[in-house]
């Protein structure tokens, strides 16, 4: 059985605007992370891989199936939008079952299946309670319920934890490893603590092109050696952030450690090498790819 997502040479406009530059991956069983900053073209990658949207060029393969054939593909996807919702008024087991019906679930599968992912998602104690009562934590985990309804090789989930709380965070990234043992994952995030906390495999995407694929580990070795800090003055730091790139400040009580990348050492007195963390390799990888990370729109 092929458990593996192949992607090759995909492009994709809206009207004039190339949206997806000539994709190429591949996705193996497990966690695999997404990461780029908003715009990316990451929720436009993640449609076209759900059969949503459609390409203009390219390949896709999905665990051995065309993408062409996108009532295969979404029988075997199940796929956790950015922007979720459900009727407010529903129950989180109404909902479930809702969905179950729409999809052409027996009853008595429904009834199995949804208590099942009820717990798994742990949503017992709410599982009577209404769509608009539950919290931003809850209504992520009942996403997480309705992509699973139908047991899917492949699970995407988009920004799935944007705006949750630290706990909610954590409970939601545990959920998706759990998850993962046994079937391909995709989280797609401008947030470098969910991937870091999550996946070991990931890709690096910037105005619908893949600057980087591999692992973690060969991520932060590609930025040994670029990540220096310096103690420095509140005085000085307005003229460091404009000479430098900065990846961090920590104010002290007479000073702050500011962390900087950069491919020579800075000309800053008292700055010495520091170990990059994913954070610093993530931003390295943008600056050396000629991204411009001084800021803009979102």
């Amino acid at each position: 059985m092929d458990n593996r997502i192949e992607i090759r040479g995909v492009n994709k406009f809206y009207g004039k605007k190339q949206a997806l530059r000539n994709v190429s991956l591949t996705i193996e069983q497990g966690m695999f992370g997404l990461l780029g900053r908003n715009g990316a073209g990451k929720t436009t990658l993640m449609k076209t891989l759900a059969a949503l949207h459609c390409k203009k060029s390219g390949t896709i393969n999905v665990c051995g199936i065309p993408i062409e054939d996108a009532k295969d593909i979404r029988s075997i996807i199940g796929y956790l939008p950015q922007d979720f919702s459900m009727y407010p008024s529903m129950t989180v087991t109404e909902s479930l079952d809702y969905l179950g019906a729409l999809s052409g679930m027996s009853r008595s599968f429904r009834e199995k299946r949804i208590g099942l992912l009820i717990k798994r998602v742990n949503l017992t104690e709410h599982k009577n309670k209404k769509v608009r009562a539950l919290s931003g934590g809850m209504k992520r985990r009942l996403g997480i319920a309705q992509a699973l309804l139908h047991d899917p090789r492949v699970l995407i989930v988009d920004e799935p934890t944007a705006g949750l709380d630290p706990e909610e965070r954590i409970r939601f990234r545990n959920l998706l490893c759990e998850v993962a043992e046994e079937r391909i994952v995709i989280l797609s995030t401008h947030i470098v603590g969910d991937i870091e906390a999550t996946c070991e495999d990931i890709a690096i995407m910037n105005n619908g092109a893949i600057l980087w694929q591999g692992t973690v580990s060969e991520l932060i070795k590609d930025a040994e050696g670029k990540v220096f800090t310096v103690n420095a003055e509140k005085k000085y730091l307005p003229q460091i952030k404009k000479e430098h790139i900065v990846t961090g400040m920590l104010v002290q009580s007479d000073y702050t450690t500011v962390r900087i990348i950069s491919d020579t050492p800075p000309a800053l007195q008292g700055a010495v090498p520091a170990e990059p963390n994913v954070e610093d390799a993530y931003m390295y990888c943008l600056y050396s790819c000629g991204c411009d990370i001084s800021g803009g729109d979102e």
